[in-house]
């Protein structure tokens, strides 16, 4: 195969853009020869289990898919009747980014409540949590956080047990949405199960992609009472892997030892040095005009540029805005993500911004 791209550029779009992390391609290849059972009854999905145990929970129960809209879809089905509703951020990817599928596929009610900094808090979900027992309203039974979120910022586990608490106190279930739970871990510097099971989570979209796999998810049940027929869901969803083995190797090789948090760790210092480089450039002069719209916590850094400056940026480096009305951009760093590519577009930024000025 001729290779069709340069591997040399590199984008701030999205985590999704890089590739499969050696130590990953490594495991699919050693998972190749021979022949193991299909549909997930293969040794490599046995032993994920085990590993998975170690992050959630002896109880927990893990069923690898291809992505994460299929893991939140599926995950939350499972977790809802037909007249079930899901209390979210409005900036939710369930809400925002996945083609209707919760309502389409999964026929789920999202209500969706406005926050600042895409995380909820107890009192913004009593917003849209209540009339139980009016056969008008949908019923709102589970609440769906994202760790790290959609905007970059981070639940403490004081934060998710709260979270939790409430929900469960309603006769809700609780939800997270852990596209980038590597992420979180490595920046809160805590087990995963420390903002999970510990902290009253119910059901986990675990990531995988984002952080050096390929189309590796994983929903992971952390209170078998919290769903039922995922085993059916995820066949009837179209997340059920013939060739399973291929993608819980993947999970092994990230989840078993460090690898999940060496490549977090080394994203989240990327987008760190991201936006300390452009604040350093703000205070002595050779960058203008931006302004940061979050906090960086993790590998997402959220900015206003000045107008003009994102499309000429782009010409270099593709990245997407996040509220063009705004000229608010996001900028997403990944596990292959170098000092040096964020050199670069940093040095782009200062010329662009200067040159305006």
């Amino acid at each position: 195969m001729t290779t069709l791209h340069d591997p040399t550029v590199r984008s701030f779009a999205s985590d999704n853009y890089s590739g499969v992390h050696p130590e990953v391609l490594a495991a699919i290849a050693a998972a190749n020869d021979g022949h193991q059972i299909a549909y997930g009854e293969d040794v490599y999905t046995e032993r994920l289990q085990q590993v998975f145990a170690r992050h959630f929970g002896e109880e927990a129960q893990a069923f690898p898919v291809f992505n994460g809209t299929g893991a939140n879809v599926t995950g939350l089905q499972s977790m809802l009747p037909r007249w079930g509703a899901v209390v979210a951020a409005s900036t939710a990817h369930i809400n925002v980014d996945e083609g209707g599928a919760p309502e389409k596929v999964a026929g789920i009610k999202i209500l969706n409540v406005p926050t600042d900094d895409g995380k909820l808090t107890p009192e913004l979900v009593d917003r849209e949590a209540w009339g139980w027992g009016d056969e008008h309203r949908a019923q709102p039974l589970v609440v769906s956080i994202t760790q790290s979120t959609e905007l970059g910022t981070l639940y403490t586990p004081d934060e998710i047990r709260a979270l939790a608490d409430h929900a469960h106190a309603r006769g809700m279930r609780l939800h997270l949405d852990g596209a980038r739970l590597s992420n979180a871990a490595a920046a809160l510097d805590l087990p995963i199960r420390a903002f999970t099971k510990d902290a009253g989570v119910d059901l986990v979209s675990a990531g995988g992609t984002k952080n050096g796999a390929l189309a590796a998810e994983a929903i992971v049940v952390l209170d078998l009472a919290a769903s039922q027929g995922l085993p059916y869901l995820r066949k009837l969803n179209m997340q059920l892997s013939s060739k399973m083995r291929f993608v819980s190797a993947q999970l092994i090789a990230l989840y078993e030892g460090d690898l999940y948090l060496r490549n977090a760790r080394h994203a989240n210092a990327m987008a760190a040095r991201l936006r300390a480089a452009v604040e350093a450039g703000l205070a002595d002069g050779s960058i203008s005009g931006v302004r940061f719209s979050q906090p960086t916590q993790a590998n997402g850094v959220f900015a206003t540029l000045p107008d003009g400056v994102a499309d000429e940026l782009r010409e270099s480096f593709r990245f997407y805005d996040w509220d063009a009305s705004k000229n608010e951009v996001r900028w997403m760093c990944s596990f292959d993500t170098s000092e040096s590519d964020v050199d670069a577009f940093v040095a782009a930024l200062s010329r662009l911004t200067t040159a305006r000025a």
